[in-house]
């Protein structure tokens, strides 16, 4: 290697070092400029972090909970530390539960409370259920009117039937000819007119 060619490798190696040390040199102005946002920002993701972890853990203890009291509820049902724990961890749950008992038992008061239900469906099944327990048409037919109700086509089949109970066979035709013919009721409508309502 000539003398030429070792001057201009050196050189190099000034340059690239040089370059090394300016880019430290800017990185470190960079950080002492933006030391605390960085810190605050770094500092700030760390937080959230464990927030969300601890809020995690949190709600699966509480679904761990209320499954559990459900769960004992289920085979007992007077155990009052199981219902009060469903109570509070999981309202809609424990709805469901009070609903399923009180069709058991036929309890017209515990299905007209929950007819206030803040679960939607609960509201929506006790509503219903009272009505077919009570035999009350006009209930019935509130309930098939409304439109978000889910068991819209039974009502009207329950009503209908009361009908022809009551021997108002058109009347019971009429309410009859509301049910789709695509409902899973359908067979059991068309059997009802051809056999029941004459």
């Amino acid at each position: 290697m000539s003398l030429k060619e070792n001057i201009e490798m050196v050189k190099d190696e000034l340059n690239q070092e040089e370059k090394l040390f300016e880019s430290a040199v800017k990185t470190e102005r960079f950080v002492k400029k933006y030391k605390m946002p960085l810190v605050g920002g770094l500092l700030a993701f760390v937080i959230v972090m464990i927030a969300n972890t601890l809020y995690q853990s949190y709600a699966a203890d509480k679904i761990s909970s209320s499954n559990a009291a459900y769960m004992t509820l289920l085979s007992t049902p007077d155990d009052a530390q199981a219902r009060k724990t469903l109570e509070e961890s999981n309202p809609s749950l424990y709805d469901a539960w009070r609903l399923q008992e009180a069709l058991k038992q036929q309890d017209e008061a515990a299905l007209k409370e929950l007819q206030n239900s803040s679960s939607s469906l609960v509201s929506d099944l006790a509503r219903y259920e009272l009505a077919t327990i009570k035999k009350d048409r006009k209930a019935l037919n509130a309930y098939a009117l409304d439109q978000d109700s889910v068991l819209k086509d039974l009502a009207i089949l329950n009503e209908a039937v009361l009908l022809m109970q009551e021997g108002k066979n058109d009347e019971a035709r009429t309410r009859l000819v509301l049910i789709n013919e695509h409902s899973s009721l359908h067979k059991m409508v068309t059997l009802l007119r051809h056999y029941g309502v004459k």
